[in-house]
């Protein structure tokens, strides 16, 4: 997972040195389609999914203008899959071979939880926390990089199933973490 250390400075537009918080609305902004959409904390959207085919295995995170940051397919080897996250860098063609920058398969250590291994071979761990949709972004030394978990309003009602509130640690990809919100909500099918 791409991270940037103190001492080097962001120009990212995905990153930020403070503390960020999205709501995710489990729901594409195109009708009758499968997908998410991704709020900042000014109400403004940043990122969204389309998945217009629920069984396709490739799944595009776009920014709100369209642009396609990554592509997630699914590789299936035999009852399970693993996930692979591509990031976009222009257009190539199908018989030039591209390396993932990430890798998703089912943890070995947990079950229900999923091991994450970026390009850099650095390993990260989805944990799930209850049935429905709250886990924990991990690294290797048990530093949460990101949670979700269901968005509660100020009184402490939780706003709905599909909606949902994810906090990213400053200096990490957020484009990144959304892209693992979406290949869990894939695993879970409600993407």
């Amino acid at each position: 997972m791409a991270r940037v250390f103190p001492q080097a400075a962001i120009s990212s537009p995905y990153m930020s040195t403070e503390r960020e918080t999205f709501t995710v609305w489990m729901k594409s902004l195109v009708y009758q389609t499968n997908g998410l959409t991704v709020y900042n904390s000014n109400g403004e959207i940043t990122y969204r999914v389309e998945n217009y085919d629920k069984c396709s295995n490739e799944v595009h995170i776009m920014d709100l203008h369209g642009n396609i940051l990554f592509t997630i397919r699914k590789k299936k080897l035999w009852l399970f899959g693993s996930w692979y996250v591509y990031r976009e860098c222009g257009s190539f063609t199908s018989t030039e071979e591209v390396k993932p920058c990430a890798r998703i398969k089912r943890s070995s250590i947990r079950d229900g939880d999923w091991e994450v291994r970026d390009e850099t071979n650095e390993v990260f761990w989805i944990l799930r926390f209850d049935p429905k949709f709250a886990f924990q972004i991990i690294d290797i030394h048990g530093n949460i990089i990101a949670q979700v978990k269901p968005k509660q309003s100020s009184n402490g009602i939780t706003l709905g199933e599909d909606v949902l509130t994810l906090e990213v640690k400053p200096r990490v990809d957020h484009s990144l973490v959304v892209t693992l919100v979406t290949v869990y909500g894939l695993i879970k099918g409600v993407v």
